[in-house]
């Protein structure tokens, strides 16, 4: 009888040898795609419904999960919890990025409690930068932090400092932010630590070079990576007002613990990198760990808050507001983590997760590499070059982890050349909308109202004109590698 009402259901082969129900010509799939569509039509829409961007996608997450497991256990003949055990594996790798942000925004909001922030902007205040070199000031310092710290922790720095300096100028906040993110996202790409698709590329083992570590390998990536940012950059700089920032000139110190919370941050994320890179360890749990340094120092500044007053110990209003004004609480800076980004993530890893497990992530990627460069009558070392190049399109649309995690599930037989263009079209592509990378996710979160997703849209034609150059320099400068 259900073969009668869904024609369209068959065996395809899964993950760990067995056996799972291929979905995508069954009503499961089309209304789950359906679903996941009207989700994020209504997070495109969030700067005219003013609904948070995470309500519609937690919901769509758990209807697609709901329907896949009906599905399932009308099919007892199968192996039990697969579809428990696909969605155990995307709470996973959810929470690993939940993790990872959720330290990284701890200590960004700890080091704006203590005044960093309003510290930077000050002093570019009083250095006279107009706005237009203040935009290519924390342009540079998103593309060369980001390998280091990745792309979305330097975002959500750089796009602090900018809120500091910009003031009530949105124009320049927008055009800032959108060039943070473009940059952020160029200078990952080149960097095993820059995004978590280079990071997945990288523990894959896909890129191993003759006479190269693999590590360096991704560095072959720099100059395109460099002309994708400079390209957008150099236009978008045109429309920023060639004014200097107004108000808030007057100099303002750090609070006491400052610049060794700032230390704290930096060892943090070596320990992360130190984590992967000696100990084969996730690198969220490095990413823990460091948030341990800056619980005990919390500890410590929390134990000797009386220094923070200055003698005014004696004076009885004071000494009833001690607590709430001076002591540093850490669990109050995770509180003020941007709990809507966070849970935004959640409902994209589910829904994407569930449509891949539906069938349409590896239906996707066969018919991009097996049917497209001979349709089009490439060579077979550019025949997966068309692929490559809409998989950048495609993860600003949907999402380039996901995305990036169908290829690598793919495996298809690339060069390291053309591994090197899908790692490059992955970690940029994603800049040509808001919504399609993490960075500007975070932002318009930490920018509500100022970063919005139609503001970002009005430049995606400069941003793919970027797109497009480093991938012809890509092909120029490292066609060897074909």
């Amino acid at each position: 009888m259900l073969a009668l009402v869904a024609p369209g259901l068959a065996l395809a082969a899964g993950g760990g040898g067995g056996e799972r129900l291929d979905l995508t010509t069954h009503w499961v799939g089309f209304a789950s795609l359906g679903i996941f569509v009207l989700a994020y039509a209504l997070v495109m829409a969030e700067e005219f419904t003013h609904l948070r961007k995470s309500k519609p996608v937690i919901l769509a997450a758990g209807i697609i999960w709901a329907l896949v497991a009906y599905v399932y256990h009308t099919h007892p003949e199968l192996p039990a919890g697969m579809a428990e055990s696909a969605v155990r594996h995307n709470l996973l790798e959810y929470s690993e990025l939940m993790l990872f942000l959720l330290v990284a925004m701890t200590y960004i909001n700890a080091m704006d409690e203590r005044n960093v922030f309003e510290t930077l902007r000050s002093w570019l205040v009083a250095k006279g930068f107009s706005f237009r070199q203040l935009f290519w000031i924390t342009g540079v310092l998103a593309f060369f932090i980001s390998p280091v710290a990745d792309n979305l922790t330097t975002a959500l720095l750089m796009c602090a400092v900018v809120l500091a300096v910009g003031g009530d100028n949105n124009k320049f906040v927008l055009l800032a932010c959108i060039n943070i993110v473009v940059a952020a996202n160029a200078g990952g790409a080149f960097s095993p630590f820059g995004d978590i698709t280079t990071l997945m590329v990288w523990q894959k083992g896909v890129i191993t070079p003759t006479g190269m570590v693999d590590f360096w390998a991704f560095f072959s990536l720099f100059i395109p990576s460099l002309v994708n940012w400079l390209v957008p950059a150099s236009i978008m700089v045109m429309a920023v007002p060639n004014v200097n920032p107004t108000g808030g000139g007057e100099a303002i110190s750090m609070k006491r613990g400052a610049k060794r919370i700032i230390a704290f941050f930096l060892l943090t994320i070596a320990t992360a990198v130190s984590f992967h890179n000696f100990l084969h360890m996730p690198p969220v749990i490095g990413m823990l760990t460091g948030l341990a340094y800056l619980q005990f120092f919390g500890f410590y500044l929390k134990k000797t808050a009386h220094k923070d007053h200055h003698g005014k110990r004696e004076d009885p209003e004071a000494e009833g507001q001690l607590g709430e004004i001076v002591a540093f609480d850490v669990f109050r800076k995770i509180a003020r983590a941007e709990w809507d980004t966070l849970l935004f993530f959640y409902g994209v890893v589910l829904c994407v997760g569930g449509l891949g497990f539906i069938g349409y992530l590896a239906m996707t990627s066969q018919m991009m590499y097996t049917e497209w460069g001979a349709a089009l009558g490439l060579s077979a070392a550019m025949n997966a070059t068309p692929a490559n190049i809409a998989v950048g399109v495609l993860s600003a649309i949907v999402d380039n982890i996901p995305v990036m995690f169908a290829v690598l599930t793919m495996m298809p037989d690339m060069s390291m050349g053309q591994w090197l263009l899908v790692t490059l079209t992955a970690g940029v592509g994603g800049s040509m909308l808001s919504i399609g990378s993490a960075a500007g996710v975070a932002l318009m979160g930490q920018a509500r109202g100022r970063y919005t997703f139609f503001g970002h849209l009005k430049w995606a034609p400069v941003i793919a004109l970027g797109y497009v150059a480093s991938i012809a320099v890509h092909l120029m400068v490292n066609g060897s590698m074909f």
